[in-house]
């Protein structure tokens, strides 16, 4: 479908304003909100976070991205629409103490929203007993996400996922850790369950845990 396939390269290109005006065309032609999420807004999200990956662009281009999709939801909203699926899973998501850096954590959200999860966004700098209360308060969690830039912030990050852990004998719930400061083999040493470097890598691993 045409608008579809300009919606999609409007996401990709990160234009805000086109992808408003695109949305609100699509919505004119009767296309589902959902639509444009699956075929458009979320292929487009993808192919950016693989540019990414294979360091064919930077983080503007997604931050411009994601800002061209809360756009397009927001839209719809204000239309009277809903890019809300039924919810498949609960995510903690925090960025660990000492660490002030929430773009990545963000964008993690903002694709987890889009798949499909109920995201509870603790912030940035958040300790350890941060995250236990939470855990212990969301009884449902699917999944604890936990971010870090820095690499002076790793032995935080360890003993989260140590106390996440101890916490959670019976692994009800799955740990993910990503950021800058990270790697797969820290991810391993620490325990946790997966290591993303990206965004939407983070919500695609996350999807397989649940489904």
């Amino acid at each position: 479908m045409e608008v579809l396939e300009a919606l999609r390269k409007a996401v990709e290109e990160g234009h805000p304003g086109e992808t408003e005006n695109l949305v609100r065309e699509a919505l004119a032609q009767g296309v589902e909100p959902m639509r444009m999420v699956d075929e458009a807004m979320m292929p487009a999200m993808r192919t950016v976070g693989e540019h990414y990956k294979n360091q064919e662009t930077d983080i503007l281009r997604i931050l411009a991205a994601a800002r061209s999709i809360r756009k397009g939801f927001e839209l719809i909203e204000e239309q009277g629409g809903s890019v809300s699926r039924e919810k498949i899973g609960t995510v903690i998501l925090g960025t660990v103490e000492g660490d002030l850096h929430d773009v990545g954590k963000n964008l993690v959200a903002i694709m987890f929203r889009s798949a499909g999860f109920k995201v509870i966004d603790l912030g940035v700098d958040i300790s350890e007993k941060q995250f236990l209360r939470a855990v212990r308060e969301t009884p449902d969690v699917s999944i604890v996400c936990i971010s870090s830039l820095l690499s002076t912030t790793l032995p935080e990050m360890e003993q989260v996922v140590k106390s996440l852990r101890r916490n959670d004998p019976e692994k009800k719930y799955k740990i993910m850790v990503g950021g800058g400061a990270m790697n797969r083999q820290l991810a391993e040493h620490m325990g946790a369950d997966a290591y993303t470097e990206n965004c939407v890598e983070a919500a695609e691993v996350a999807r397989t845990f649940i489904v």
